[in-house]
């Protein structure tokens, strides 16, 4: 299967298009489609317009809520609760960011949990909406079970991302945002389309064994053995069981029970460099660390060291300038 180049407002048009037809509110479709194409203008084409097929079926089954009413709820100075409504989680984790961004001005140091949430996309996204109010962001959330744990031979946990991003000063925010297994599910999803192979530390098959083929991928790999399976646990903590959802493998599939509402949860943490050593001290001295890390001897086979987030970056550039790279049959469906 082959790419095609779409411009971004292009992209964006079409998948905000497809989501108001399948009933979404404009302003939750626009929200969506942002978030998507972000992904995609990264490079994490594993999180982008891949996915809109699948918010599709979920709205006409019925579990999304079309136009939810999101509720916040400020429990403490420093916390927040904010019930999604059971609509779009790119929505919901979005304004969360926002409150917890606003409540960090007061209190320094800020968490506001999403419960009765959904799918929210790549958690880059929400931490950078937190660099550009001046904080440090963070987001995890938890997924339904495709991830064996460590020494299993079924999937438990979800693959429970978390991502952290750095404001600077004359660099790019460094951003990490990765998935506690050793592969995110869509690099799955995007091999099946392309029929392509995988390496054999992604996944297992339905005996435990490692697989390259990704159409019998039965569960996960955690990254790192018994730590990813550690922090996926952690995760798993940190958004359902501190917000009242739940975990792993009672988690609503998501590609399966379509009338089924997910009821996920997320975390989004803000904290204000202002509040410990001042903003100007924190973004000179991420300058300085990321003036040294380039300055590191590269590894036979690297040019340079690079910071997270780095590759994205240049991705985020090339590819609005020349056009976000889409599968054809993707293109094709979110133009019928």
């Amino acid at each position: 299967m082959q790419d095609i180049r779409v411009q971004e407002k292009e992209l964006r048009s079409l998948v905000k298009n497809k989501l108001t037809d399948a009933g979404l509110n404009e302003v939750d479709a626009g929200i969506v489609s942002d978030v998507l194409v972000h992904a995609d203008l990264r490079g994490v084409r594993s999180h982008g317009v891949i996915r809109t097929e699948h918010y599709v079926t979920r709205l006409g089954a019925g579990s999304l809520n079309k136009n939810p009413r999101l509720a916040f709820t400020r429990v403490r100075p420093g916390a927040g609760l904010l019930d999604g409504d059971d609509g779009m989680g790119h929505s919901a984790c979005l304004e969360a960011m926002a409150r917890a961004c606003g409540l960090a001005k007061e209190a320094g140091i800020a968490m506001v949990g999403v419960y009765n949430g959904s799918h929210c996309g790549a958690l880059s996204y929400f931490v950078i909406h937190a660099v550009t109010k001046g904080m440090i962001g963070i987001g995890i959330t938890h997924t339904d079970k495709c991830v064996a744990p460590f020494g299993g031979s079924q999937a438990f946990f979800g693959t429970n991302p978390i991502a952290f991003g750095f404001p600077t000063r004359n660099y790019d925010p460094v951003i990490l945002d990765m998935a506690t297994s050793n592969t995110a599910f869509g690099k799955i999803l995007h091999a099946k389309e392309q029929n392509a192979s995988i390496p054999d530390d992604w996944g297992i098959d339905k005996d435990g064994r490692p697989t390259t083929d990704p159409h019998q991928v039965a569960a996960l790999t955690p990254f790192g053995a018994h730590k990813g399976y550690g922090i996926a646990l952690v995760i798993d903590v940190l958004t359902g069981v501190l917000m009242g959802a739940e975990y792993g493998p009672h988690i609503t599939a998501m590609y399966g029970d379509y009338d089924k509402p997910r009821k996920l949860a997320s975390t989004m943490i803000a904290i204000d460099p202002e509040t410990y050593a001042g903003f100007d001290h924190f973004i000179d001295k991420m300058d300085a660390m990321v003036d040294d890390l380039h300055a590191q001897p590269p590894a036979p086979g690297f040019e340079q060291v690079l910071v997270p987030g780095e590759i994205e970056w240049q991705n985020e550039r090339y590819n609005r300038e020349h056009g976000v790279p889409v599968l054809e049959t993707i293109y094709e469906y979110l133009k019928s």
